[in-house]
């Protein structure tokens, strides 16, 4: 895993975005200082993204309390492999979740991805590789990369938050599209994913009412 980067190393990218992208600048002034977003990584850290989607925080725990307890801990693809399909679903997963389980583990025992030595691969060829994997989009990818890995220099513009948090960064009446998104934010390479870390915590201040936000004419 990559160390993720340091409350001094957000601190100095959050300057050099404003300073590349004074658009950003509301975001910044808005969002007090945060610290990376890092999670278990490896196959454990992806398969648990995968068993979390779609569903709600409380159930996502829930749901991953037994999937720990029915592998009794040992969350490796060869522990999910040697449980078939109907004994995942009994620890709480649908079968389509189960099915994605067994194929990242698959993938990972054929050699199609090394989760041991992932960090040794660029960017693009990480993301290339982990969407070849049957039930991993380019959102997962991208954000497992970024929170399991600690990479800095990721955008998961496939994010409606973010997308939305862009919208009022530049003052627009649409929010940009998933391409458009990807355009935008190459004004802050390199420190992508701490765009991202800021725009989700302006996001959710406006959303929890925190503060308030001015939003353009319609």
């Amino acid at each position: 895993m990559i160390p993720a980067p340091t409350p001094l190393e957000i601190a100095d990218a959050r300057r050099a975005l404003i300073a590349a992208d004074p658009a950003l600048a509301q975001a910044d002034a808005r969002t007090p200082a945060f610290e990376w977003r890092s999670r278990t990584g490896g196959y454990e850290g992806l398969f648990r993204m995968i068993v979390e989607q779609q569903v709600s925080v409380a159930a996502a725990a829930a749901i991953w309390r037994r999937v720990v307890e029915g592998l009794e801990g040992e969350i490796t693809p060869e522990a999910v492999l040697a449980r078939d399909v109907e004994t995942l679903r009994g620890f709480g997963l649908s079968g389509q979740k189960a099915r994605y389980g067994h194929e990242i583990a698959q993938a990972h025992v054929d050699g199609r991805i090394d989760f041991d030595h992932l960090e040794r691969l660029a960017d693009d060829e990480a993301i290339a590789r982990l969407t070849a994997i049957r039930g991993v989009g380019r959102w997962t990818a991208e954000t497992f990369l970024m929170f399991c890995e600690g990479r800095r220099d990721v955008f998961p513009a496939g994010d409606i938050a973010l997308q939305e948090a862009m919208r009022w960064a530049d003052g627009a009446v649409l929010r940009p599209r998933e391409k458009e998104a990807y355009v935008r934010a190459e004004a802050w390479r390199p420190h992508r994913s701490i765009a991202a870390h800021l725009l989700w915590g302006w996001y959710g201040a406006v959303k929890r009412g925190e503060i308030a936000l001015e939003e353009p004419a319609a």
